[in-house]
């Protein structure tokens, strides 16, 4: 079931679903605006030619700062990582889904390619999967309003929330942007 602005303040005040900062003006009616941080991760192509999941991409990429003066310039087929400039949290029996804006969205900005989905358990500055399908560059400012958080109830409270020993959690309490960890999954494979 997905959760109204009436149940999203009644279970922030419980600490259910955690968003820091809160700001009512961003609340919708079944989800909260996020907006976008500063910092971007990219691919240095003087690095990186090819990827290997197997193998850590951090080296080949490179942080970039951005501000109100300077925003993010994201050209055609570029993809970059961001943060959210909130933490998003949900406990045991709720989940958190990302979701692009229409405005946005109709600019050729898609800002999730497959991760928008936020686990029981986990508290985070959401990660961002950027990409330009428009044909000329988009400008990114820190600050903007670039998605929405959707929040959902499960049917009962899971057994072994994100984080937890088993699960071997790569981004569990993530606060700045991050690479991916997939070649964690390999190195587990062998052991």
């Amino acid at each position: 079931m997905i959760l109204s602005d009436r149940t999203i303040k009644r279970l922030l005040e419980t600490g259910d679903i955690i968003i820091k900062p809160f700001d009512p003006s961003q609340l919708q009616p079944a989800s909260y605006d996020i907006s976008l941080g500063s910092d971007f991760l990219v691919f240095d192509n003087t690095k990186t030619i090819l990827i290997d999941p197997r193998n850590d991409t951090t080296p080949g990429m490179r942080k970039v700062t951005v501000d109100s003066e300077h925003p993010f310039i994201l050209h055609p087929n570029e993809f970059a990582l961001a943060a959210t400039q909130e933490i998003i949290g949900v406990g045991p029996k709720h989940i958190a889904i990302l979701n692009g804006k229409s405005s946005l969205g109709r600019l050729g900005l898609v800002i999730h390619a497959t991760a928008g989905f936020i686990d029981p358990g986990n508290e985070l500055r959401p990660t961002l999967e950027l990409f330009n399908v428009a044909t000329v560059p988009i400008l990114l400012y820190p600050g903007m309003k670039v998605g929405q958080i959707v929040f959902e109830e499960l049917s009962e409270p899971c057994e072994r929330p994100y984080g937890h020993p088993e699960l071997h959690s790569k981004y569990y309490k993530d606060m700045g942007v991050k690479a991916s960890q997939i070649h964690q999954n390999f190195k587990e494979d062998k052991a």
